[in-house]
């Protein structure tokens, strides 16, 4: 590559004879629209598992697309950064979407959301029971991500982390107003879940993936903004969780931390796999500080009187210090 987004010569010429073939184009025209497995392009595309890899091989030396496991299946999307993905971004822009060929590929790719769609389904209710006995105990979820848009609304941002996305309801709150969104769990079924609330609210803009929190797959200044919500409390190592999060931060990024209050709801330990019973303010704090980042802010929620909740939930913000912002964030103890 020479220059952001050039390719040389030979790279081009390579993007575009990658890209210059029917199969390798469908597949190209499916990726604008979803992350798929091979598994699905062959389903859609009816054709041999081999021949549906050997063509995204093609695409992946190209530039063209990107690859990234999640247990035992592989991922593939279109390329984020890069002369590739802007090669791939261009053919897409200048496919007819009313094609016959495009729009036939799109139902069938219609009928293999579906069926993830049910899968995830399926797995939320096998669960929800749980989950609803958790959400009883502490403050509303409303109430909770009132707080977190009100803490991150002093600037805008372009690009947003989740970690330990769970059910990709950050990234759906944030989605509409960013321009990329990344979410990362351990959990194949989580992400599961993750991925059909993203399809069903159409953000093209977000995704998710399988990673490690205490090795994300990520360059440095990588983001804007990250999040960790109510992930800390199930981790041995919360203030390697935070510097490996700092390290992702971008100059001037936010960092945006949310969990339990200490409590005494011992059978979450036993029950929920919950390593710590929620976090005193100056814990989490010590951690953001010690991960190189300034903190500015804790605000603690209590439960509503009269309600079934018995635990506070906990906010910290922290901005990193490597460039000035515009109107200094004001510090705050609630």
């Amino acid at each position: 590559m020479s220059g952001s987004g050039k390719l040389g010569f030979d790279a081009l010429n390579t993007a575009l004879k990658a890209a210059g073939e029917e199969t390798r184009l469908r597949v190209l025209a499916l990726l604008a629209e979803a992350e798929l497995t091979v598994s699905d392009l062959t389903d859609i595309l009816r054709q041999s598992q081999p021949r549906i890899s050997r063509h995204l091989k093609l695409l992946v030396e190209a530039g063209l697309v990107e690859r990234f496991r999640e247990g035992t299946w592989a991922f593939f999307r279109l390329a984020e950064h890069g002369g590739g993905a802007d090669v791939a971004r261009a053919l897409i822009e200048r496919l007819n979407p009313g094609d016959q060929t495009i729009a036939r590929d799109r139902e069938r790719l219609s009928s293999v959301r579906q069926t993830r769609a049910a899968a995830a389904q399926a797995y939320f209710r096998a669960h929800a029971a749980e989950w609803d006995r958790i959400r009883k105990l502490h403050v509303a979820d409303e109430a909770v991500e009132d707080a977190i848009r009100t803490a991150l609304s002093d600037k805008p941002f372009r690009s947003l982390l989740d970690l330990g996305t769970g059910t990709g309801r950050m990234l759906e709150m944030f989605g509409p107003d960013i321009e990329r969104g990344l979410g990362l769990d351990l959990s194949l079924d989580m992400l599961l879940l993750a991925r059909d609330r993203l399809e069903r609210a159409g953000l093209r803009n977000c995704s998710v993936r399988q990673g490690d929190i205490y090795d994300l797959p990520l360059a440095d200044d990588s983001f804007d903004v990250v999040i960790l919500h109510q992930v800390l409390h199930f981790l041995d190592d919360g203030a390697r969780a935070i510097r490996e999060a700092a390290r992702v931060l971008r100059p001037g990024g936010r960092l945006l931390v949310v969990d339990f209050a200490p409590h005494e709801q011992e059978f979450l330990r036993e029950q929920f796999a919950h390593r710590r019973l929620g976090f005193a303010p100056d814990t989490v704090t010590q951690w953001i500080t010690a991960s190189g980042l300034d903190p500015v802010m804790h605000k603690s929620l209590a439960p509503e009187p009269g309600s079934e909740g018995k635990i506070a939930v906990s906010l910290w913000l922290a901005r990193d210090t490597r460039a000035l912002i515009a109107t200094p964030l004001r510090r705050e103890v609630a």
